[in-house]
């Protein structure tokens, strides 16, 4: 397997790699998921709201729809040697598409996601072995970069909308490469380790030096608290021996 077509998990950049064809099966289980869930919304059940504070689950997906087109022409642009910015129009742009898409009725959000679902499949489908070190203006990165930028998308996105879809049914793959993305959301100051109950699972942030923060529970739910989204068991905080609340984590990187 060449470098390029390889994509590595947390912690196991020398000795382990997952294939960059697995994470777009990944992806591909992803999207039939989210399209299979679109036929059960409601023009009313699209009002309701979110796991995100002050968006409804028709802004969840009017952003879904967003940047699944945004990161599709990444790819597609890359793939000339080209390089262009995900939204016309920068965050401004995206925040107004956002709203105007989220007053849409159900059958008319559905379709739109559909199609956005259906234009990523074809993008990603078009990158070759070859290609994932081809740079992308998102976020200065490379067509790699911007395939896990869009794996996370969808499958945290899909569980924030609540149409059937949680935290606890990611994919052990998405939950390491989670808990391995999202480090720089522990503070620096703070020694943390992280601990699965049900995967041969221990990582460890910050001073080894010190007594740390121990927070156990089942590897979904560790990714969900570290991606600021509600674990389905209550996870086990300790510092030394003592039971305490869950620490602050910092903004998303």
């Amino acid at each position: 397997m060449a470098v390029t077509d390889a994509l590595a998990l947390p912690g196991e950049a020398d000795t382990h790699v997952l294939p960059a064809e697995t994470v777009r099966a990944a992806i591909g289980t992803g999207q039939e998921r989210l399209c299979a869930l679109l036929p059960g919304l409601t023009d009313a059940g699209v009002r309701e709201p979110s796991e995100l504070p002050g968006w409804t689950r028709a802004h969840v997906l009017s952003h879904l729809e967003g940047v699944a087109l945004a990161l599709a022409r990444q790819a597609r642009y890359a793939l000339r040697g080209e390089l262009i910015e995900p939204y016309d129009g920068g965050r401004p742009a995206r925040a107004a598409a956002i709203e105007a898409g989220a007053v849409r009725g159900a059958a008319a959000l559905g379709d739109a996601v559909r199609a956005a679902l259906a234009e990523a499949s074809a993008a990603w489908a078009a990158v070759g072995p070859a290609d994932w070190q081809r740079p992308v203006k998102h976020r200065d990165g490379t067509l790699r970069s911007a395939l896990l930028c869009w794996w996370r998308e969808l499958e945290i996105h899909t569980a924030d909308a609540r149409i059937g879809h949680a935290p606890r049914g990611w994919p052990r793959e998405l939950c390491h490469h989670l808990l391995d993305h999202l480090s720089p959301r522990v503070p620096q100051d703070l020694p943390l380790v992280l601990t699965s109950t049900d995967d041969t699972f221990s990582r460890r942030y910050g001073d080894t030096g010190v007594p740390a923060v121990t927070v156990s529970g089942p590897l979904t739910d560790l990714a969900a608290w570290l991606s600021g989204r509600t674990p389905h068991h209550p996870l086990d905080c300790r510092r030394s021996d003592r039971t305490i609340p869950p620490p602050d984590l910092l903004d998303w990187p």
